[in-house]
């Protein structure tokens, strides 16, 4: 689970968290995301027994078939750049056993696997050609930035390029419009609760909201 995920375990409102950081105190549980990824994941059952004063359950040490692995744990099973699997990972072989946590994607082990095994026997080119566009078909683009901005609000661009693998121009006019989006939905449930505040209550910072905001404004006044 997410920070939002654990949050909510943890009984905190998401501004409280935020600005407590309980998961950076000494006897927190680890975390469970890869080394290096910028989503930081926890393990549920470890939360509610840190939460509970109990023990924390101990994670099986070692490789399991079950173990769920995200772009960069499953390139490094394949030998391949993290980029590929964005391009792999449209393969129903992949694609239908795919896990979204935390809004990150991942794959069970033994999925993984499978896939990098009949690898040289997959009909086709794998992966697009350089120049061909975005990584992620354009009509899924609106749910997965949704997702993203899910797990962390102020979410960048530079990580969406990473993570969904599409240019830095579409990662910020699709962020720029969801959040404009969601900024004059609350505003309509909540009279009286000016632009500003509605971004601040949705976890916008001033950096990744200012050309937001002029959208959210126009949104907000149309008919």
């Amino acid at each position: 689970m997410g920070r939002h995920e654990l949050a909510a375990v943890l009984e905190m409102t998401w501004a409280t968290f935020d600005r407590t950081k309980p998961h950076t105190a000494v006897g927190f549980p680890p975390l469970v995301s890869s080394q290096g990824a910028l989503v930081l994941l926890w393990d549920l059952e470890q939360a509610v027994a840190y939460r509970e004063g109990r023990p924390l359950p101990v994670i099986p040490p070692g490789e399991d078939d079950a173990d769920l692995l995200d772009r960069r744990e499953a390139s490094a099973l394949l030998g391949v750049k993290p980029r590929s699997i964005d391009s792999y990972k449209t393969d129903p072989r992949l694609a239908d056993h795919v896990v979204v946590v935390g809004g990150v994607e991942h794959w069970p082990r033994a999925a993984v696997r499978a896939y990098g095994a009949a690898r040289g026997t997959v009909a086709g080119t794998q992966g697009r050609p350089k120049g061909s566009g975005d990584m992620v078909p354009r009509d899924l683009l609106p749910g997965r930035i949704a997702e993203l901005l899910n797990e962390n609000p102020a979410v960048s661009a530079a990580y969406t390029v990473e993570v969904l693998g599409i240019s830095t121009s579409t990662a910020q006019k699709h962020l720029q419009q969801e959040r404009a989006v969601r900024i004059a939905a609350l505003m309509r449930t909540e009279p009286g609760l000016d632009i500003e505040g509605a971004a601040d209550r949705l976890g916008y910072p001033p950096a990744v909201r200012r050309t937001a905001l002029k959208v959210a404004q126009r949104l907000y006044d149309a008919p």
